[in-house]
């Protein structure tokens, strides 16, 4: 397929680091050469990465993200194959290839009053490989991880779920931003916006939105639309997890317990993202709150904005967030 790199027992083999009478995770996870051999596969999970920042630079962003997945692999391929964990159960796929969309970036003039839209232009390539490669997971009656990249990545992924379901879908966003800005070009802050206009997002519930990064224009939109549906973070920050947990349970009520799953680190406090806060959900919260989004119907898992270039310890966060996920034994 083109810009795409499938990952073999090769490539894995460069992450994982042995140790005697230990066997690692990466040792057992699943590969494939091409999307036609997902249903032949017997495991229910498909991981990939969005090596990019192409989205996040033209929403005015910090870059970094491109970086993340790379480490999310040097993390998650070296937890441990016990019997908490099930690496037969996922097929690393490999990463959309960006290549030639990054060379396509350098070759633009930074300081042209189209920068930003002509990035944007960049943006809708890359969300024709990524509408591919989930439409085709999400046929083989499979449940996709994503590892970005900007939440740019957003609308590929609801597009690709939408098309192979033939029906519009609910979607749960924890995230300090609605990401429904005005649909002039694309970017990482629009993605939902352009999913929603062209039907392929139905019901949106915004879990940890804040007051101070919301502006009254995308609040009147959500007020006014009644599939659009939100928890604000400071309505929250003072309760307990588990606390937290029932309000998102009303949020995953009202998306009729089926929908795909976003998780923008932006939403994280103290995390390095493209949109850092210091003010945000813990850890602790963010993984009691997958443990609870599991036990429904979700299409996909799309994890986004992390920025690892700084910070490898996010690579081990992310790890543990596709761990939880995917264990099946809570």
């Amino acid at each position: 397929m083109e810009n795409f790199t499938f990952f073999n027992t090769s490539d894995i083999s460069k992450f994982i680091i042995p140790r005697e009478n230990e066997t690692k995770f990466g040792e057992g996870v699943k590969t494939l050469s091409e999307l036609d051999q997902l249903g032949e596969c017997g495991a229910g999970y498909v991981l990939f990465g969005i090596p990019e920042d192409i989205g996040v630079v033209a929403n005015f962003g910090k870059p970094g993200t491109s970086k993340t997945f790379q480490h999310v692999l040097s993390s998650l391929l070296n937890i441990q194959n016990n019997k908490f964990n099930r690496p037969d159960n996922l097929v690393l796929l490999g990463q959309i290839n960006c290549d030639s969309f990054y060379e396509e970036a350098e070759s633009l003039n930074p300081k042209s009053e189209n920068y930003e839209n002509q990035l944007g232009d960049i943006v809708t390539k890359i969300d024709c490989v990524v509408t591919a490669v989930v439409k085709a997971i999400v046929e083989s009656g499979k449940t996709p991880i994503i590892i970005g990249g900007g939440h740019n990545n957003c609308y590929g992924i609801i597009k690709g779920t939408s098309t192979a379901l033939d029906k519009s879908i609910n979607v749960l966003n924890i995230d300090a931003h609605t990401d429904l800005r005005m649909p002039d070009y694309r970017h990482s802050g629009n993605g939902f916006r352009y999913a929603f206009d062209e039907n392929y997002l139905n019901k949106y519930h915004v879990f940890g939105l804040h007051k101070n990064y919301t502006s009254q224009e995308i609040f009147d939109l959500i007020d006014h639309e009644k599939v659009f549906n939100y928890f604000l973070y400071e309505d929250g920050m003072h309760l307990t997890t588990l606390d937290k947990c029932v309000r998102l349970k009303n949020g995953v009520d009202f998306l009729n317990r089926t929908f795909g799953f976003e998780l923008d680190c932006d939403a994280i406090g103290g995390m390095n993202s493209s949109a850092e806060t210091p003010s945000g959900f813990s850890i602790r919260d963010i993984r009691t709150f997958i443990k609870l989004v599991k036990k429904e119907q979700v299409h996909y898992f799309h994890i986004c904005e992390a920025d690892a270039s700084k910070d490898k310890t996010i690579g081990k966060t992310i790890s543990y967030f596709v761990s939880d996920f995917i264990r099946d034994d809570d």
